[in-house]
């Protein structure tokens, strides 16, 4: 099941559960959110993870199955100006992969499952536009630097004991759009990102040759967030 199913859904609930922020002359909930130098929040929400693979040599893509996870943190804010916010949004993101290697007859040679706990340290920036009513859409983007507690990059054993490795430490940047819905008593804000790793997290296995990791250049995450902020 694709992540993007999920999107007309939460623009269905937001749009039937919020819908009275959208009348034409609304009462004006949290008219000073904005004008704090300092915010704070938290979120919580999905998270889907991929890798893109490039290679040394034409050869059969590694697959990918994708799954589920959640998002959970805190939020940071410096007002800029009007329009403008700094952000600090450190989370944990869990999440889950399965990839296929070609090549093999066994499963437990061709398979290996790939759990990540990331805990993500991103900066970013927040471009809002004009508030209207009781909503405002924004776009945001930044850079991040998230560390792996699932990693394995210090084992003494690699695929060919049926240990996949990757780096600790990986460097990505992130791009996404949401709404700030300012109800009565707190501001929520619907968003959708996507995260891509500018790193390689790949540790190769011991053997240059090895038959799952020796023809990959270089292994990158990227991967799409849905949150919903409470602030």
């Amino acid at each position: 099941m694709k992540i993007w199913f999920f999107i007309p859904v939460l623009v269905l609930m937001t749009t039937t559960s919020l819908s009275a922020q959208f009348n034409e002359n609304p009462i004006l909930n949290k008219q000073n959110e904005d004008k704090k130098f300092l915010n704070w929040g938290y979120f919580l929400g999905l998270n889907q993870y991929d890798f893109k693979f490039e290679y040394k040599e034409n050869a059969p893509d590694i697959l990918v199955s994708k799954s589920f996870g959640f998002n959970v943190g805190l939020i940071g804010e410096m007002r800029l100006n009007d329009h403008l916010d700094l952000r600090f949004e450190p989370g944990l993101h869990y999440g889950s992969r399965l990839l296929g290697f070609p090549g093999f007859d066994e499963e437990r040679d061709a398979i290996r499952e790939v759990k990540s706990t990331y805990i993500n340290f991103p900066i970013l920036l927040k471009a809002s536009a004009k508030r209207f009513g009781n909503w405002k859409p924004f776009v945001i983007g930044g850079g991040s630097r998230s560390l792996n507690l699932g990693s394995n990059e210090e084992s003494l054993d690699d695929n060919s004991s049926g240990t996949f490795r990757m780096k600790k430490w990986v460097y990505n940047y992130e791009l996404g759009f949401g709404i700030d819905f300012y109800l009565e008593y707190f501001k929520f804000t619907p968003s959708i990102r996507g995260v891509f790793a500018i790193t390689d997290e790949l540790v190769p296995d011991l053997d240059p040759n090895s038959p799952w990791t020796g023809n990959i250049e270089s292994m990158k995450t990227r991967g799409i967030f849905i949150n919903f902020t409470f602030e």
